[in-house]
C-alpha cells in the first residue's frame, strides 16, 4: 500500500493580518460581487434612459448637487481613518485602531446625514417613475451597505475599548478597511450617474 502524503502546516501562523489571509480574499471577492451588482444598476439606468424623450421624466427635477456633493467630503476623508486603523492592527496598537475606527465611524455618519438631506430635497420618490425607482434603489442599497459596515465598525470599537481584542479581532479591523474602500470607490460612478447623469442626458 502506498503511504499517503501529507503536508505539514503546523509551522504556519493561525492568522495573518495581510492580503494573504483567506478572510481578506473572501471579503475582497464579496466586494467584487457587490460592485458588479451596482454596475448592473448603472447599465439599467442608461438602458431605460433610451425609452424617454427627456431625462429625468416630466415632473421630476435632477437631484440637487450641493448636498450630494458635500457628502463626498467626509466619506472620502473617512478612508484615512480606515487606513490608520488597518496599519495599527498590523502593529498591534489598540489606541491607533480605536482612533482610526472612531474617525471612520464619525465621518461616515456625517456623510449619511448629508445624504439624508439630499434625499429630502428630491422631487421624486421610488414609485414616481423608472428614473425614481432606479435612483432610490441605487442610493438605498449603497446606504444599507454603508450602515451594515458601520455597525460592524461600531462592534470593533466596542471590543477594542473593552480590551476584548486578539489576533482575529485585529484581522477584522484590517478586513473592515477593505470593505470601506470598496464602498467609497463604488460611490464614484454612482454619484456621477445619479447627480450628473440627468444633466448630461437631459435631452437626446
Amino acid at each position: 500500500m502506498t503511504a499517503q502524503r501529507t503536508l505539514d502546516v503546523s509551522h504556519l501562523p493561525e492568522y495573518d493580518i495581510s492580503s494573504q489571509a483567506p478572510l481578506w480574499w473572501g471579503q475582497a471577492l464579496l466586494g467584487a460581487i457587490e460592485t458588479t451588482m451596482f454596475l448592473i444598476l448603472v447599465a439599467m439606468y442608461f438602458y431605460i434612459r433610451q425609452s424617454f424623450d427627456v431625462w429625468p421624466p416630466p415632473g421630476s427635477r435632477p437631484p440637487a448637487l450641493f448636498w450630494g456633493t458635500i457628502a463626498w467630503i467626509p466619506m472620502l476623508a473617512s478612508t484615512a481613518g480606515s487606513y490608520y486603523a488597518s496599519e495599527a492592527a498590523k502593529k498591534n496598537e489598540p489606541r491607533g485602531m480605536l482612533l482610526g475606527l472612531s474617525a471612520n465611524l464619525g465621518l461616515a455618519l456625517v456623510c449619511l446625514a448629508c445624504r439624508y438631506r439630499s434625499w429630502s430635497l428630491m422631487t421624486f420618490t421610488w414609485y414616481s417613475d423608472a428614473h425614481g425607482s432606479l435612483v432610490w434603489t441605487i442610493i438605498g442599497l449603497h446606504s444599507i451597505d454603508v450602515i451594515a459596515d458601520l455597525v460592524f465598525t461600531a462592534v470593533l470599537i466596542f471590543l477594542i475599548a473593552t480590551r476584548r481584542i486578539g489576533g482575529m479581532q485585529r484581522l477584522a479591523v484590517h478586513v473592515d478597511s477593505v470593505v470601506w474602500y470598496v464602498l467609497v470607490a463604488i460611490w464614484v460612478p454612482l454619484y456621477v450617474v445619479i447627480y450628473w447623469g440627468p444633466r448630461f442626458l437631459a435631452a437626446p
